[in-house]
């Protein structure tokens, strides 16, 4: 099959779809990997790296688009993308379709298939292509936290560990999957006072065994999470429920009951935000404020390390995509895991969460595909 992989270009999005090492898999099974030009150099990957592992380098996206069965990306397309995909040509990315009607509405016209990272899942039930950067956005959220916590960004001029004698920081992380459990391990690390909320009591279990008291603890309620979010410095917003907008947990007629200059991050951005007060920000301008209160949502945490989040990610899907690239839409149907992540084929919404949450038809795969 012959693979592309245009050059992201969502601000300062520096990831790559295919690493070098993922290429020379590709071609090593036989397939042909057209790179664009400088796609790689995000991670310190010149075009004569995916030279040598047998990739052809193009000089434009155009003719990545063009020349290519199957693309493969990192953060959803953007307009000047899907525009170029087309009928029976493979779509491999990220898409977190739910709060993004335009690109929805895009990939429907484009006739493409479109398999979404976020929605594959494996044979424990969990997500593992959304694994790695949830890991990532994850740790990556309490030095968000931090950074915006100091003076000098908007907000308390609290230290997050504290120093003997001082108070540390109370942290807490709405959610308690891979995200929350990372964001919480970080803020653990450095010495927080750490509160995580989840809704499933075997999770608080399991949680519970993880950090052997070093975090507290609670099941999620309208009063548990008013009184944990309006006596934190910092609340992570790391909620999902898959293919679907995040719930909206913290309202804005919270804000007011808060600690000044107290800092949301939310995780959940991509798809929709958990807080009602959440709108995507870049790496350019990470944070805002209402009512008192720091918000950090940028869109694409990952983006911000790389090299760490490419290798991880490649690491994850290169099985699910030289499956694809072995056997074509074959493999979705094949493979229970692969047809999970379709979202789109053909003109039509195959994944019911995202159409529920666009409030567009469902076509079930078996229809969307006869």
């Amino acid at each position: 099959m012959k693979v592309g992989v245009p050059k992201e270009i969502k601000a300062h999005e520096y990831r790559v779809g295919l690493t070098p090492g993922a290429v020379r898999e590709y071609v090593a099974a036989g397939h042909r990997v057209m790179i664009e030009t400088n796609a790689g150099a995000g991670i310190g990957a010149t075009d004569d790296d995916y030279r040598i592992v047998g990739g052809t380098i193009l000089t434009s996206a155009a003719e990545v688009f063009a020349s290519s069965e199957m693309i493969v990306k990192v953060k959803e397309p953007q307009p000047s993308e899907w525009c170029q995909l087309r009928e029976n040509q493979i779509l491999f990315t990220y898409l977190h379709l739910a709060p993004d009607p335009d690109q929805a509405k895009g990939l429907l016209k484009s006739g493409c298939t479109a398999i979404a990272y976020e929605t594959v899942t494996d044979a424990h039930g969990g997500l593992p292509l959304l694994a790695p950067m949830s890991e990532v956005a994850g740790r990556l959220a309490i030095e968000a936290a931090g950074s915006a916590l100091k003076r000098s960004a908007g907000g308390r001029g609290l230290l997050i560990g504290g120093v003997p004698g001082v108070q540390p920081a109370r942290i807490v992380v709405i959610g308690g999957g891979v995200v929350g459990t990372h964001a919480a391990r970080m803020a653990v690390g450095l010495g927080a006072e750490v509160t995580i909320i989840d809704r499933s009591i075997l999770r608080l279990r399991e949680l519970d065994e993880l950090f052997e008291g070093r975090a507290r603890t609670r099941f999620s309620t309208i009063d548990s999470v008013e009184e944990e979010v309006f006596a934190a410095d910092v609340v992570i917003g790391a909620v999902l429920v898959p293919g679907a907008s995040a719930p909206k947990l913290v309202r804005r007629s919270m804000l007011s009951s808060m600690r000044k200059r107290a800092v949301l991050v939310d995780v959940a951005i991509d798809q929709g935000g958990c807080f009602e007060t959440s709108h995507p920000t870049t790496h350019d301008d990470p944070t805002y404020e209402v009512d008192g209160i720091i918000h950090y949502c940028v869109a694409n945490m990952p983006g911000a390390v790389p090299l760490t989040s490419s290798q991880a990610l490649n690491n994850a899907t290169l099985p699910f995509g030289l499956a694809l690239a072995n056997k074509g839409f074959s493999a979705v149907l094949d493979n229970p895991h692969l047809r999970a992540g379709l979202n789109v084929h053909r003109g039509r919404l195959t994944y019911e969460a995202v159409a529920e949450s666009l409030g567009l038809p469902f076509s079930p795969i078996e229809q969307a595909a006869a």
